[in-house]
């Protein structure tokens, strides 16, 4: 039967299409070459796995190493296997993490406990010693802590650091500009009350203590105390992240620290701010000299004595330990080794100073002082000379050299163009301390201070396009103390001669800007003795002292700058702008300013030039 379309119906009812002419078969030239037709063949020999787990696990080779191997270094660790080396390494974190009251550390492993293996499980194969990056020390008591292992996250990359963020840690962001941004918690600032360094034997006579000293006494046996609730509270995670690196980019006056912390923003923040070994430097590192016990998410016991509150920062000189207790602020840490190098250093007669650094093109080398909010990151990050640090340094027979391998900026109110550095040096491996963006398109409003006005980002050095790496530099032609003067009685800038520079060198006037200390809200008028009292351990007169020998045999010269109000205190006049103190900077360093008129005031004594020409 036809249908009205003159189709025909097959025997079962179905449609059949009519007989035509049979089309020819295409024949391409692929196909004459015997490769089955295919036009053009793409495809490829399959991966020869049989799990997605071994797949994934091709993504990843190993490193090697960063720095060509040292021959004359290399042949101590020759005859150590890898694994031999890595039970080393354990053995020595396992040490670090050590209960003083059962007298062993942990059994530790590396790796993330995530992590799956091969076969599909997420341990190691514990019972037949199958792991080799595991160390399980000897121990006589057995309690729940000694029973489980904890994982080791050693020196990891910042690519792996924020994949430990963004996975495990509430509030941990990656914005629109490459930077990991993170909460602090409820503080978002130091807590420099809290902070307490044991007083004993030696301490006794070395160290400032009484009215006026940062240094707020506590006795071993609450170290102790604290430093067991650190302790255990990390060796009950987990995991838990360890960095080893270095202060100091002098080789000859080099420390070793250990950090160990909880969290990935820790231990990134860490990676940015101490200078990071190479692999090399790594195999060869043993013991520490300093190691913090950063366990700032557990609180400590406010019925121990000496405690004020759930937060304690603990330093023990002669343990070499820190214990941080009740903050997640990361910037204890950072401040912490400071005070170390500020105990350290000048037993060597070096002179650790809170201050930033920069050198022009002709090697002229100028060192910044000034307290938080002054204007050293800022000033001392110039794209027309090269930055050798903007924070901490020394001051040794040979120059200068910075302690640290990162810059910690103050992020309020950042523009692209006021500061452009610190602006393009915010990108992936940064860390965004409280800042606010946007939930879509997670752009950064660095003028948002919903969190907190004390917005921080933490960059390795070498972020900065000019940085002098390594950060080192000759003798310094100019010292220059900045003081962000609340009342506006400070002139924009004078000169200062040997004992002027004495005299505010020790005294250290500035004003507190909002955020960098818990509870200050605008600024408050301060005496910080050396531009930075919370952080010195001797009296400020010996850093004087040493200062004054150093200017007066380079033949340096000091300038006392205002970043501050001109025309009034806060509230009537202005804060001198940017622009200004930056063309007054620049003549500094080009020394026209040495050249200029000076008339000198009846108070303060002070050099005042009459007129600065880039500035009109």
């Amino acid at each position: 039967m036809s249908g009205g379309n003159g189709n025909a119906t097959n025997g079962d009812g179905g449609f059949s299409f009519p007989k035509g002419p049979v089309m020819p078969k295409i024949t391409t030239g692929a196909a004459k070459r015997g490769n089955g037709g295919v036009c053009h063949d793409d495809s490829g020999p399959t991966v020869n796995v049989s799990t997605i787990d071994e797949l994934h696990s091709l993504q990843k080779k190993r490193s090697a190493p960063t720095t060509p191997i040292n021959q004359g270094g290399a042949a101590a660790f020759a005859a150590v296997s890898e694994e031999e080396r890595q039970k080393i390494q354990l053995q020595s974190i396992s040490a670090s993490l050590a209960s003083l009251t059962r007298e062993s550390g942990p059994k530790v492993v590396r790796g993330d406990p995530a992590e799956k293996k091969a076969d599909g499980s997420t341990t190691p194969a514990y019972a037949h010693g199958q792991h080799h990056s595991i160390f399980s020390p000897a121990t006589g008591a057995v309690s729940d802590s000694s029973l489980k292992f904890t994982h080791v996250l050693y020196n990891l990359s910042p690519a792996e650091l924020y994949e430990q963020a963004i996975k495990y840690e509430k509030g941990s962001f990656i914005t629109s500009n490459g930077a990991l941004a993170t909460l602090s918690g409820a503080k978002t600032g130091r807590a420099p009350r809290d902070k307490r360094v044991v007083r004993d034997a030696t301490t006794e006579d070395e160290l400032w203590w009484g009215k006026g000293s940062p240094n707020i006494e506590m006795d071993e046996h609450t170290f102790m105390v604290n430093r067991e609730r650190a302790v255990d509270y990390l060796n009950s995670l987990d995991k838990v992240f360890v960095n080893d690196q270095y202060l100091n980019w002098d080789p000859e006056n080099r420390i070793k620290v250990r950090i160990v912390s909880a969290r990935a923003y820790h231990s990134l923040f860490m990676h940015n701010m101490c200078i990071r070994p190479t692999q090399e430097e790594l195999e060869s590192f043993g013991t520490p000299d300093f190691t913090i016990y950063n366990a700032g998410q557990f609180p400590c016991n406010r019925y121990t004595h000496y405690m004020t509150s759930s937060t304690s920062v603990d330093l023990n000189l002669a343990r070499r330990e820190m214990v941080i207790l009740g903050t997640q602020y990361a910037g204890e840490m950072k401040k912490g080794l400071f005070s170390v190098m500020h105990y350290l250093m000048p037993k060597r007669r070096i002179l650790s100073l809170h201050s930033g650094c920069n050198m022009g093109k002709d090697g002229d080398v100028a060192l910044f002082f000034g307290l938080s909010g002054t204007g050293k990151t800022t000033l001392s990050t110039d794209h027309n000379r090269y930055l050798i640090g903007d924070d901490e340094h020394c001051w040794t027979e040979t120059g200068v050299s910075n302690i640290e391998g990162g810059c910690y900026a103050k992020c309020v109110d950042l523009s692209r163009e006021k500061e452009p550095d610190i602006w393009n040096a915010i990108k992936f491996g940064t860390v965004l301390e409280n800042v606010v963006f946007d939930e879509h398109t997670r752009e950064v409003d660095y003028t948002d201070k919903s969190v907190t006005e004390n917005t921080r980002a933490a960059y390795p050095i070498e972020f900065i396009p000019n940085a002098k790496i390594p950060c080192v530099g000759p003798h310094p032609k100019n010292v220059i103390l900045l003081a962000c003067d609340a009342f506006g009685v400070l002139p924009p800038v004078s000169k200062l001669n040997l004992a002027q520079t004495m005299y505010h060198f020790i005294s250290g006037y500035t004003a507190l800007v909002a955020g960098t200390e818990d509870g200050i809200k605008e600024p408050t008028a301060t005496f910080s003795a050396c531009f930075g009292a919370a952080f010195i351990m001797l009296h400020p007169t010996k850093y004087a002292a040493m200062l004054a020998e150093k200017m007066k045999s380079q033949g340096a010269t000091a300038w006392l700058v205002n970043t501050g109000w001109s025309g009034g205190s806060y509230g009537v006049g202005n804060r001198i702008k940017l622009a200004y103190t930056r063309k007054i900077i620049d003549a500094i360093h080009s020394g026209s300013l040495l050249k200029a008129n000076y008339k000198k005031t009846e108070i303060f004594g002070f050099e005042i030039p009459t007129e600065i020409e880039v500035v009109g």
